[in-house]
Order: C-alpha cells, then sequence, then structure tokens
C-alpha cells in the first residue's frame, strides 16, 4: 500500500506552510485525498505536484498559470499535440518575458554602479557618464511606453 502523508508532514518535508496547502486544495491547485475523518492525506505523486509547483513558482510562474496550463499533465497517458503546442508557445512567450526583465535589471544594475561610482568620485567626467547613461535609459522608457502614455506626457510638457 503507498505510504501517505499528512499536511504536517508535507509542511515539513517540503517547506510549505499548511495554510498554503490548504489553499492550494481550496482552489484546485492539488487535491489530496481525505481519509475518514476528512484530513488531508497526500501521495507521492502529490509531494512531487507540490514541488514542481514550487519550480513553477520560482520560475515566476503565477499560481492560475500553473494550474491552468500545467496541473494534470503528468496524468494524462494521452497528451494532444495541440495542447503541447500551446504550452510550448506559452513557454516561449514567458521565456521571452523573462529575457526582457533580465535585461531591465541589467541596466537598473548599470544605473547603480554609476549612482555609486559618481558618489564615490564625484568629478565632471563621471557626472557627464552618468547623465549619458540616464538620458539613454530614459529614452529606452519612453519608446516602450504605451502610445497613449506618451501623447498624455507630451501634452504636458512645454
Amino acid at each position: 500500500m503507498e505510504k501517505l502523508y499528512s499536511i504536517q508532514e508535507v509542511a515539513q518535508k517540503l517547506g510549505i506552510p499548511k495554510d498554503t496547502l490548504r489553499y492550494y486544495d481550496r482552489i484546485g491547485i492539488i487535491s489530496p485525498s481525505r481519509d475518514n475523518n476528512r484530513y488531508r492525506k497526500y501521495s507521492r505523486d502529490d509531494l512531487i505536484d507540490l514541488m514542481n509547483i514550487q519550480i513553477m513558482q520560482y520560475a515566476d510562474f503565477s499560481l492560475d498559470e500553473i494550474k491552468e496550463k500545467f496541473i494534470g499533465i503528468r496524468k494524462v497517458e494521452n497528451i494532444d499535440s495541440a495542447y503541447c503546442e500551446d504550452v510550448a508557445l506559452f513557454l516561449d512567450a514567458k521565456n521571452a518575458e523573462t529575457r526582457m526583465k533580465i535585461t531591465h535589471l541589467e541596466k537598473v544594475s548599470k544605473l547603480l554602479d554609476m549612482v555609486a561610482e559618481t558618489l564615490r568620485d564625484f568629478n565632471q567626467e563621471s557626472d557627464q557618464r552618468l547623465a549619458e547613461f540616464v538620458r539613454e535609459l530614459y529614452k529606452d522608457i519612453r519608446d516602450n511606453e504605451p502610445e497613449f502614455s506618451k501623447k498624455g506626457c507630451d501634452r504636458h510638457q512645454g
């Protein structure tokens, strides 16, 4: 007979708070079995699903995305190729979004480095480099804004 785990055991093994496990059950992202006294009992497969959920959250997937795209995929014996293509396209879009965030964070890091460097050794040259970088950064921000936002800002400029 397969070993089943209590909510306390799962919380300790995986480091997931019991309230979070209850919430996952309530929203249907994981559905442990229940014993006679209605206590949740988690199977080995439930633990694997929970570990996968933790990994996907680490990869910045929302619970809605996880529930919609991935829950139950391991249990499906014949996965439809259209479904696989849909998930692959979703992952491609998520990866593109992640790469944009990386680019953004690299710019933020460079800005913080430049500001700290300028403050440590304040001189005309370092101040000028910082000002040029800030102008480039501001231009990037403006170029990536939605069109309506640009029109709204332009209207307020003298």
